[in-house]
């Protein structure tokens, strides 16, 4: 709040500048600026001396006194503190402070010693590079500003405006025209200021190209010589602002200043006389050394060429000097140095004494602290192993135990072994003296051991930028990270060796003299946790917390603050350089460490003492806050143990917190979402174990007004994404009770989200902190304080919070932390865009069938109704239908595409996770384009062939057709010319006679059929062209009609069959011929599937047939995990083709014969005679006529539609089920069920013969799913009313208009269905009414045989067996379940699991759950046993292996991806994972050894005690099933 009296200034300007508050500098109190309140009738009166009165001057400070006054009343740390903080808020900082009790002034260089500056000096502009120090260190050289006399300009303004660009002005230094700038000065006159202004390498924005230190005198020389004096020995020039010249000119000419002099005149002002002008000249000062403001020189003018002069100094400076150079001048000139007071300088001699023992970093620490370098890693390794149990390989566990216990005993007394160095005897000693000097050590050796890291680490850091431009060099940055980290040395790496020294003396026997010297160590390190400093909590080097130290640290801070003990933690975690050290120095005042390259290791605690005040409210002595590495670090992430480090990082401290500041910068939005999976998995851990802490999202670098309300999307979605990570966690954990964010931790949206602008207000180094920044930091510090007086109740006291640091890091390091919480996430995302994807897939498909449908329904009706049928007509057709495929494929490619893009937009479901995914679907698409584009397009052309073949045929029977007509008419008049009576027997007499002289007078070419080897040699030796020379020469060595004649066996020639030379874990050479045998039988059946699909159309041969058999061959040779060679690949389709070309040759000879004229006029035969009869005796056939029409026509028709649109309904009936929603949801449920039958063979045909028990398995699948008969006649009876709805609706428009005739009738009915139904020609042609008869009367019969024929047809369907109607169906759902689920059939090359990735253009192949080796048909070379070793456990081994694919030689298993690039096998993430395939191979290990002719595996003891319950409990995690 703003202060109300006098007293509170000091404080309220204290705590705004503790929070880098810009605003800072503006004091005063309330009550001075409240305005005065008039009645109604005063506001119209005007009194002018009321507004020509001032406030009470003396009720007001300048600033410049209050900041003097708290200098002068703080000690060397807190003027540390306030020089540090005023730096960063670019105000200038005392370098000389007057004292009005002693009148004199002292040299801050104490004070000044914590402010480091980077910069980028011009000459480092190109690279990039830039200088870090500090800045008392810096040889700069300094540009004095002082006033002689009296001066009408404002010489601090006038600085202010030289420092500032002219965009973004910024008030340095303190001037006349600020708020109660122009009070007078009290006590702070002969003040002397410092600032620097220094470069940011960018031309167009620096002032000055080069860095300089500016200095400003408050006050008149004149009264200040001893101040003037010092500038003018330490300045490289002094810029003298005057009004009058008189007695003081003497000042300007002592011959001991080393600085140029310049004098800045205004000739604004009435006093500068001609006099004065004169005695200017008599100075001696050239024409460049005098600066007038003329009277027609504006200040921007002036100030441009006071800039010109001030560069012309820093071009060729004749002084350079440090702050640190500049303490001796102030010696020999009497003026006090602050660091001179004996605690400073006897800290800062014990510093030096261990610092300058320093020459290289990384031998200093392995000489001098022994304790915490590979032995620290080695007993940090031997506790997390003793809980993790990673290496025990085959070894009994509780010996194993037992001797990493003596490693660890072992390792402490190599610890004790060594004597305590010459350094940390220093160092304990240091820290053992007095409290001041003790402070004062410290601050020494903070300083000293950053200075000296600064200039060591800065090689390798550029170094490491370097290298990390390259992912490969992955151990080469590693090697760096490491020497980074041996390189850097701090104060933490002192108390560091102390506490193992402490926590090895704990091994030696109580009564030895060693352990006893070494009792006092953990209260001389409470002690300095009471005094502020951090505590190194979690040693990020190791990743280790030394648990004992820090356990009797915080006993003996108990014992000096008891009963006092309360305490509240606040933790901050986030992303590596967002700001966290910052945060919490800005927030709660304190200093962690937080200079550039300096990024935080591990985890600090730091105390602060509440206030009276506000123990009521928290409900606590002190806040325990602790700053942490950040999470995702690059460094880190270079190391094999990164993720597992985060984790255990973010579990202790989210335990350990009351509140959590959960800190994000904005733009780091993937790094965001990775520590929220972090993090919220600690919290779920901390709710089972009873705690609830509570958190606050900070969001950094959001500078926006409206921040908060505009981010209220984010912020419920972000709040989604919590509540989606809480139960992928919860499922995990195993702990699915929790749904939502909330129920695991108290958080709100609105009040849990803060949003902070960037820290810097313009462009550093010049650039002030944003005042927004200091504003937004407060706010949340009272949010926090609020929040954390409602948990104040709950807070532990510090034994408590000792307790829970040891049991939480006990929890730590007994879980193998690297948790598949991402990919559990990334699962769940994959699996539904697998499902969502096979949706838009089966629906492109569908419609694309049901259009192929139509189009071949109008192929084979093409010209059937019309008089115009040519050829030529036939092309165009063919050409439009083609065009429309085009289209239409466009359009539902563009479709799925879309949907894929929707897809990745939409905010829920992860998608970010899987966004790497997205191209392999996109290609997915792209390809299932080409695909059916292919295949379209060649049942489009084979079924316009095969009409266009039939032409002659038509033509042909047409012709006889209407010739046998007119016969019959001829016949008729005749025997009716004979008026007798004719009996049926004579009727039939003449009819046979008529008909046989007819058929004799018309002369029947016979039909010609083709050569069917011709045409599939032809298209064999097309596909084979391609593959090289000897290819066509294997090809022409065999005929191709002795080819396929027995069964396909592969005998490679000129090999050796009986070589069994073993591979590791892979092929012997029989196994090769096993393998192409079986792939080569696969094949065969799925051509033979697709062969016998054709015969059973019984319709003619087609050159496209014969191409897709060669495509199916290519696509499951491609799809084979087995080289195939040449010789396979001939073989193997002169095999089918052989066969095919055999087949189809049958069925083409057939196809002729069928359509065969003579044969056609002779099926109707009897049909013409009952027609004659009929009409002979004048009889009505209208009743026979429509029987004939529905049976002969409309009824094949009709089932024809039933049975090409089944297949669809049955395939979608079944993706209904969950099964086959995704690949993956297939292969956990054919597993579960595997199980669940508790039969060896089953397991036995799933492991050898993969893809033939998946058909068999979908196979029964349909059975079970329509066995129910109910079922398939709903299917049956929704196609057959859309057909006989379509034919009432066509004999009803039929009926519309009268026609000439019953054939004309008929016609037109077929005419209006032939986009549906496929009317036989050659029914249609010898569909004949002989006599003249009613239209309306044949509509009335054909709609009665219609309702008849519909009847029959249930009847029918219903009596017909579900396996006889797969068999007739056109699309066979086996086989679109089979090519749905099968994914893209490679194996894992290890163990020989199928893939489950989703989409068959994926460029990574993986599989949910790997299985033991020898359950792939693997032994061991030697003692032909199974293998019971699991590759997602080989692939984090050190092991290796060999097969074919590394030409026999040996690779380790860890870089398998360089022979399996396309593989990703990630280690198992749970122990349990594998305990399905575990207990398959415990259960019937015998078995599978009989099977495979090998001995039977060495079964651990483990596997033989999981259940089967606990395998299906392990298939669920595997495949991420709730």
């Amino acid at each position: 709040e703003p202060p109300n009296r006098k007293l509170d200034l000091p404080w309220y300007f204290l705590k705004k500048l503790m929070t880098v508050n810009v605003t800072s500098r503006k004091v005063k109190c309330t009550s001075e600026s409240k305005s005065v309140c008039h009645d109604a009738c005063d506001m119209l009166r005007l009194d002018l001396s009321d507004l020509l009165s001032t406030t009470n001057a003396s009720e007001i400070l300048n600033p410049l006194d209050l900041i003097t006054a708290l200098f002068l009343c703080s000690d060397g740390f807190v003027q540390q503190a306030l020089a540090l903080k005023m730096s960063m808020c670019q105000f200038s900082v005392p370098l000389l402070l007057p004292n009005c009790d002693t009148q004199q002034c002292t040299l801050m260089l104490w004070a000044m010693r914590d402010i480091v500056k980077k910069y980028r000096p011009s000459d480092l502009s190109e690279s990039k590079g830039f200088i870090e120090e500090r800045i008392v260190l810096s040889e700069l050289p300094m540009i004095s500003f002082v006033r002689l006399g009296e001066c009408s300009l404002s010489k601090s303004e006038i600085l202010n405006k030289l420092l500032s660009n002219s965009e973004q002005y910024h008030d340095t230094f303190v001037h006349h025209n600020m708020e109660s700038g122009d009070i007078q000065r009290r006590i702070s006159n002969g003040l002397t200021e410092m600032t620097w202004y220094l470069p940011c390498g960018n031309k167009n924005m620096d002032i000055f190209s080069e860095p300089v230190a500016i200095a400003n005198l408050r006050g008149d020389i004149a009264s200040f010589e001893t101040q003037f004096s010092f500038l003018c020995q330490t300045s490289a020039a002094v810029f003298v602002f005057f009004d009058q010249l008189d007695s003081e000119c003497e000042l300007l000419m002592n011959k001991s200043h080393k600085a140029q002099i310049f004098l800045v005149g205004n000739q604004q002002n009435k006093s500068l006389t001609p006099d004065v002008l004169k005695k200017i000249t008599s100075l001696g000062l050239t024409k460049n050394s005098i600066i007038m403001k003329t009277r027609k020189t504006n200040d921007a003018d002036f100030v441009k060429s006071l800039k010109k002069t001030v560069s012309s100094v820093l071009t060729k400076p004749q002084l350079k000097m440090s702050v640190e150079q500049m303490a001796e001048v102030a010696r020999e000139l009497g003026i006090p140095v602050d660091e001179d007071s004996p605690e400073c300088q006897d800290g800062k001699k014990n510093a030096d004494a261990i610092t300058a023992e320093i020459k290289d970093t990384f031998q200093f620490k392995g000489n001098q602290f022994p304790l915490q370098g590979q032995i620290w890693k080695e007993l940090t390794f031997l506790e997390k192993e003793e809980c993790r149990l990673r290496k025990v390989g085959s070894e009994d566990i509780e010996n194993y135990k037992s001797n990493l216990k003596k490693k660890k005993e072992e390792q402490r007394k190599k610890q004790n072994s060594y004597a305590m160095s010459s350094v940390m005897t220093c160092f304990i000693s240091a820290i053992s003296s007095p409290h001041r000097e003790r402070c004062y050590f410290l601050k020494w050796m903070r300083m000293n051991l950053d200075n000296l890291s600064r200039t060591k680490l800065s090689g390798l850091r550029e170094l490491y930028k370097e290298k990390c431009k390259d992912s490969e060099n992955k151990q080469e940055i590693k090697e760096i990270d490491q020497q980074l980290s041996s390189s850097s040395l701090g104060v933490e790496h002192f108390f560091r060796e102390m506490g193992q020294i402490y926590e090895a003396s704990l091994y030696l026997p109580e009564t030895d003299p060693s352990r006893q010297q070494l009792q006092h160590l953990p209260k001389l390190c409470a002690q300095l946790l009471l005094d502020g400093f951090p505590l190194e909590l979690v040693d990020g080097d190791a990743s280790n917390i030394p648990l004992r130290w820090v356990s009797d640290v915080l006993a003996q801070l108990n014992d000096l603050v008891s009963p006092k003990n309360k305490i509240l933690v606040v933790t901050v975690l986030g992303v590596q350089s967002t700001g966290k050290s910052t945060l919490l120095n800005t927030m709660f005042g304190v200093q962690f460490a937080v200079s550039s390259g300096r990024c935080t290791r591990g985890a600090f605690m730091l105390l602060i003492k509440v206030n009276e005040d506000f123990k009521k409210v928290l409900n606590c002595d002190f806040m325990m806050i602790i700053d942490t590495e950040g999470l995702k670090s690059p460094e880190l992430a270079q190391l094999d143990n990164s993720y597992e480090h985060d984790n255990e990082l973010a579990t202790l401290v989210v335990g350990l917190s009351d509140i959590t500041i959960i800190n994000v910068a904005m733009e780091n939005s993937t790094e965001m979402k990775d520590i929220l999976q972090i993090v919220v998995h600690a919290f779920l851990r901390m709710k089972e174990v009873g705690k609830k802490p509570q958190c606050q999202f900070v969001h950094q670098n959001v500078s926006d007004v409206s921040a908060h309300e505009k981010n209220l999307r984010d912020r419920k979605l972000l709040l989604e994404q919590l509540n989606e990570m809480t139960q992928a966690a919860a499922r995990m954990e195993k702990k699915e009770k929790y749904k939502n964010f909330t129920d695991v931790m108290e958080y709100n949206p609105d009040t849990g989200n803060c949003y902070i602008p960037g820290l810097w207000n313009g462009n550093p180094p010049m650039a002030p902190v944003n005042a927004g920044y200091s504003e937004a930091v407060y706010e949340l510090k009272k949010n926090i304080i609020q929040q954390l007086g409602k948990c104040g109740s709950t807070s532990n006291n510090i034994l408590e919070f000792r307790e829970w640091i040891t049991s939480l890091w006990n929890a730590v390091k007994h879980e193998n932390f690297i948790f598949s919480f991402r990919n559990s996430l990334v699962a769940d995302a994959y699996m539904r865009l697998c499902t969502e994807y096979n949706k838009w897939e089966w629906e492109f498909k569908k419609e694309m069938y049901k259009w192929v449908t139509t189009a071949e329904t109008r192929i084979s009706n093409f010209g059937s109704f019309t008089e115009t049928s040519e050829i030529s007509d036939m092309n165009k057709f063919i050409t439009e239908l083609k065009s429309e495929a085009i289209t239409e494929l466009t359009k539902w490619e563009t479709k799925i595409l879309d949907s894929l893009k929707k897809y990745f937009e939409q905010p829920e479901g992860h998608v970010y996770l899987i966004e790497g995914y997205r191209e392999d679907f996109s290609n997915s698409i792209k390809s299932l384009r080409r695909e059916t584009e292919r295949s379209v397009f060649n049942q489009i052309t084979a079924a316009a062939d095969i009409k266009k073949g039939l032409k002659e045929f038509n033509k042909i029977r047409a012709t006889y057709t209407e010739k046998n007509k007119k016969e019959v008419f001829a016949l008729i008049d005749e025997c009716r010319k004979r008026k007798v009576e004719m009996t049926d027997g004579e009727l039939d007499e003449s009819f046979d006679k008529m008909w046989t002289e007819t058929l004799n007078s018309l002369s029947f070419s016979e039909q010609q059929t083709s050569n069917i080897f011709t045409s599939v040699s032809h298209q064999l030796k097309t596909n084979l062209s391609h593959k090289g020379s000897h290819a066509c020469e294997l090809l022409s060595n065999k005929n191709l009609k002795d080819c396929g004649l027995e069964p396909f066996t592969y005998k490679p020639k000129g090999v050796k069959e009986n070589v069994t030379t073993a591979f590791i874990g892979f092929f012997t050479f029989t196994d090769l011929i096993k393998t192409r045998q079986k792939i080569a039988d696969r094949i065969i059946s799925d051509c033979d599937d697709y062969i016998s699909d054709k015969v059973k159309r019984k319709t003619n041969y087609h050159n496209t047939y014969i191409q897709e058999i060669l495509h199916i061959i290519d696509e499951k040779q491609n799809k084979a995990d087995v080289d195939i060679d040449i010789k396979f690949e001939v073989s193997l389709k002169q095999h089918i083709c052989g066969s095919a070309a055999r087949t189809f040759q049958k069925m083409h000879e057939d196809f002729i014969q069928e359509n065969d004229p003579s044969k056609c006029l002779q099926k109707n035969k009897e049909r013409f005679c009952t027609d004659f009869k009929d009409v002979f005796h004048k009889q009505n056939q209208l009743q026979r006529k429509a029987e004939e029409f529905t049976s002969q026509i409309l009824k094949p028709a009709v089932e024809n539609f039933i049975y090409r649109s089944l297949g669809l309904d049955i395939v979608d009936k079944m993706l209904t089920k969950e099964e086959f929603s995704s690949r993956m949801s297939f292969q956990y449920s054919i597993l579960l069920d595997l199980i669940s039958k508790c039969d060896f063979e089953s397991f036995k045909s799933f492991i050898r013969s993969y893809e033939e028990y998946v058909q068999w398995w979908i196979s029964e699948r349909i059975r079970e799913s329509f066995s129910s008969q109910s079922t398939i006649h709903e299917l049956e009876d929704k196609h057959l009313k859309f057909c006989i709805d379509h034919i009432n609706a066509a004999i009803k428009n039929a009926n519309t208009e009268k026609t000439d005739s019953l054939r004309t009738f008929v016609v037109k009915i077929c005419t209006e269905l032939r986009d549906k139904l496929v009317i036989s020609q050659d029914a249609l042609d010898a569909f004949m009414v002989l006599n003249n008869a009613d239209q309306e009367q044949f509509g009335h019969w054909l709609k009665e045989c219609v309702q008849e024929m519909t009847e029959a047809l249930r009847i029918k369907f219903k009596n017909t067996q579900f396996e006889t109607k797969l068999s007739q169906l056109h699309i066979k759902p086996e086989n679109e379940l089979f090519n749905r689920v099968i994914g893209c059939g490679k194996q894992c090359p290890f163990c020989k699991v199928p893939c489950d990735a989703g989409g068959e253009n994926h460029t990574q192949h993986f599989a949910c759950l790997h299985r033991p080796r020898g359950l792939g048909q693997f032994s061991w070379e030697y003692s032909n046993k199974l293998p019971t070793d699991i590759c997602s456990s080989l692939v984090i081994n050190d092991g290796y292996f060999r097969c074919s694919d590394t030409r026999n030689e040996w690779h380790s298993y860890k870089k398998y991806r360089e022979i399996y690039p396309d593989w990703n096998i990630p280690p198992d993430v749970s122990l349990q994972v594998s305990d399905y395939w575990k207990y398959v191979m415990s259960t019937y290990n015998k078995e599978f050894a009989k099977a495979y002719d090998a001995e039977p595996a060495d079964i651990p003891d483990a596997w033989k005690r999981i259940t089967k319950e606990q395998a299906k409990e392990s298939l669920k995690r595997s495949f991420n099933f709730k």
